[in-house]
């Protein structure tokens, strides 16, 4: 008998089996509300398909491994040649080179094109891949660049290079369009150069960083890079040469089914504009980065785990290159050690892992196969409206885009404030006595968005602005805001909400003092007063709520209580603990950013 078939001899699962067994675990809980969720675009995620059928599924040009991009963004020059031909070293086959005024530099980024000789200095062209990352000053370093590879004699047409002009991103990013000549004569400038390559860009990040959903991040991409197809076409460039100077770029999340799904969707929705525009589809070059959104300056080091997560997801999807930011990077400038660690994160999963080996992992499977042709439903119907309101520019001039992006932003903010969203290390987890991390430089501080721009925010910022101003207490007074757990009967009533209730209050940096529990008033008193704090929350079952909470909430009240908060739901007792001065309920679910700015504010009163 052959061992390999061993599965044959048993009958098959079927999925009216696994629901039986779901639902006996649920035990009549709401199967839809427990277990199905719902991206921000609406589009819904179940926990169970059947095999699909693999779709062809346009690839990589070459296949095999992607690229290892390295961000080059200190402002020294002579720094930033260190550190990227440290990175090339370690393994790293391409660089971001970015400038400053790029949304992407964060206050940093080298801040020319005469800096470019010096930052560049050593590093052979012609032997790895190079992306700018300019912004505004995208034509004028674009210009500078060749005319440095020229310099040295290097072969224009044979390097691997991405100029990366973009002006709907500048767009999206100052609310106006960049005063640039026009495309096609920019095109043929660097033509005439000798460039063959890809000088625009169609960047998902000034999207994805004002808050759109995967769906609505493709469709901004698909109609950006229709604009500067057209506008090349228009001015006399023949179509397949337009196209051939674009490249994408996406952003890779911490969602690795959406990330997958979302990556290998833009090739499917671009192979057909080419279509539709009588062109053969031909293989996109795309680029990736991990998002900043996702970043957190509280417990950074989540931050690689949310990092491999997306190097993973959007390598598996089909990526040609991606750009990982470090772990530091929203603290400030990341030092070698982070830069270390940001490769190193592609190189575990390229050569440890080999995920490159094979060229399309999720074809077949029938949850990357759903929510692939889901995507791209949602994405082309999305793209079809902007173009109704004059294409990826026009809906910017109008404020329709930024609309569609205000109402996510929205919800996604009602989901992080109740942690429906969990951000962990920050909402989640956190630490109140973390160690801080080494940077070469602190970010500065943000500037705000120009009028018309779009919104860049992180989505760790609201619970980050607590414990900012717990770090401001502490530096005035030597000590936190602070909250007594109030832990009624024994350990096994209240260690599961007074564990939900340390780790709630200390996301918002509020210190929680706690304890082995309080058989009588007396001793419950006495330990509240000794904490130092008017803040108190009660944490116990049910059981014993019902017989504790009203009198332990009037004991505390007379002790000096100014705010008490109950861990869990008061049910019948609520008008009882009203009356008694409980002034919140702590619960799963609850607006914990808008509460804990309550309690915060309470305690350092």
């Amino acid at each position: 008998m052959d061992d390999t078939t061993l599965a044959a001899a048993f009958p098959a699962a079927t999925e009216a089996q696994w629901r039986a067994l779901v639902d006996g675990v649920l035990k009549g809980a709401d199967f839809e509300k427990r277990l199905v969720r719902r991206t921000p675009d609406g589009i819904t995620v179940r926990p169970l398909y059947p095999p699909a059928d693999a779709a062809a599924q346009p690839g990589r040009a070459t296949p095999g491994r992607w690229r290892v991009s390295q961000r080059v963004d200190h402002p020294d020059p002579a720094e930033a040649n260190a550190l990227a031909l440290t990175d090339l070293e370690g393994g790293a086959d391409a660089l971001t080179l970015v400038m400053a005024g790029s949304p992407a530099a964060r206050g940093f980024g080298l801040s020319g094109p005469q800096d470019l000789e010096a930052a560049l200095a050593d590093v052979m062209l012609p032997l790895i891949g190079l992306r700018l990352d300019a912004g505004a000053a995208a034509p004028e370093a674009a210009k500078a660049l060749l005319a440095l590879a020229k310099a040295r004699g290097d072969d224009l047409a044979a390097l691997d290079i991405d100029l990366g002009l973009d002006p709907v991103a500048v767009q999206a990013a100052t609310g106006a369009a960049p005063s640039w000549p026009g495309l096609a004569d920019l095109l043929r400038e660097f033509e005439a150069q000798g460039f063959a390559g890809r000088a625009f860009l169609a960047d998902a990040r000034p999207f994805h960083e004002a808050g759109a959903g995967e769906a609505l991040e493709l469709a901004c991409v698909l109609s950006g890079a229709l604009a500067t197809l057209r506008a090349l076409e228009a001015d006399g460039h023949p179509l397949e040469r337009a196209r051939s100077a674009l490249a994408f770029l996406l952003v890779a999340d911490a969602d690795e089914f959406l990330t997958v799904a979302k990556t290998r969707a833009l090739r499917r929705l671009w192979a057909r504009v080419e279509e539709a525009s009588g062109l053969d589809p031909a293989p996109i070059r795309l680029h990736a980065e991990t998002a900043w959104r996702s970043t957190t300056t509280r417990d950074p080091w989540v931050n690689m785990l949310r990092a491999t997560t997306a190097v993973f997801s959007a390598g598996l999807g089909g990526a040609d290159a991606i750009t990982v930011l470090p772990f530091t990077a929203a603290i400030g400038l990341p030092d070698a050690f982070a830069r270390r660690c940001a490769r190193n994160t592609q190189h575990v999963l390229l050569d440890e892992a080999n995920l490159w080996r094979v060229a399309d992992p999720a074809a077949g499977a029938g949850g990357f196969e759903a929510l692939t042709d889901a995507l791209c439903a949602e994405a082309w119907s999305l793209f079809q409206a902007i173009e109704r309101e004059g294409g990826i520019a026009g809906s910017l001039r109008s404020g329709a885009l930024a609309g569609r992006l205000a109402t996510l932003r929205r919800s996604r903010d009602a989901d992080l404030a109740t942690r429906r969203q969990p951000i962990t290390g920050t909402s989640e987890f956190p630490d109140l006595h973390e160690a801080p991390v080494a940077v070469l430089s602190p970010a500065p501080a943000a500037e705000p968005a120009p009028e018309g721009a779009l919104p860049s925010r992180r989505l760790a910022e609201p619970y980050e602005a607590l414990r900012d101003a717990s770090d401001d207490i502490l530096a005035r007074t030597g000590r936190r805001p602070r909250v007594f757990l109030a832990n009624l009967g024994p350990l096994s009533a209240f260690n599961t909400r007074a564990t939900f209730a340390r780790n709630a209050f200390e996301a918002g940096g509020i210190e929680a003092v706690t304890n082995e529990g309080f058989a009588d008033h007396a001793a419950l008193v006495e330990a509240f007063r000794a904490s130092g704090t008017p803040l108190a929350c009660l944490c116990s079952s049910d059981a014993v709520y019902a017989e504790q909470a009203v009198p332990a909430a009037e004991a505390l009240r007379a002790a000096g209580a100014t705010t008490i908060t109950l861990a869990g739901k008061p049910g019948e007792l609520e008008t009882a603990l009203r009356a008694a001065g409980v002034a919140h309920d702590l619960y799963a679910g609850c607006d914990l950013v808008k509460l804990l700015g309550q309690a915060q504010a309470a305690a350092a009163a």
